[in-house]
């Protein structure tokens, strides 16, 4: 069983938590612009996704399709466009993983994250911006997408 969801527009990554001291409190909260983020993903789930909640151990790949900068030159954007230049500044590709699956949690597609056993996340230049999740449910180490050599 695989699921694959696309979450159209450009990809936020999870900004650092903001902090507010409310007399002797400290409270914290989402950056407006991860929130609006996650809340965009919990809306395209909530019309793509109608099956029950998952519940099982999951393995997610995420591809983070980010746009190529307006000030790029032809021949960098065509290398850009076609994948052989790619992103390697900010946002991190963690920052962008947390974002959505902090998303995903939201739109209530699992019924924990503890259950993601597994999460392989590429970022890329495109002239489509955009972020495409496959989410497996994994039996066991073996099923895992990659494997890593013994030393």
């Amino acid at each position: 069983m695989a699921i694959k969801l696309i979450i159209p527009g450009e990809p936020v990554a999870q900004g650092r938590p903001r902090f507010v001291s409310r007399g002797k409190f400290v409270t914290t909260y989402d950056p407006p612009k991860s929130k609006l983020y996650k809340k965009h993903i919990v809306e395209v789930v909530t019309q793509t996704w109608s099956n029950e909640i998952l519940d099982k151990p999951l393995s997610v790949m995420i591809k983070v399709y980010r746009s190529i900068q307006k000030s790029t030159s032809k021949k960098q954007y065509s290398l850009k466009a076609t994948g052989a230049v790619l992103p390697i500044k900010k946002p991190d590709v963690d920052n962008y993983t947390k974002g959505i699956l902090d998303g995903l949690s939201q739109a209530d597609i699992w019924t924990d994250d503890n259950l993601v056993c597994e999460v392989i996340t590429q970022k890329q230049y495109s002239d489509n911006p955009r972020v495409e999740i496959v989410i497996k449910e994994i039996n066991s180490i073996n099923e895992f997408e990659y494997q890593m050599e013994e030393p």
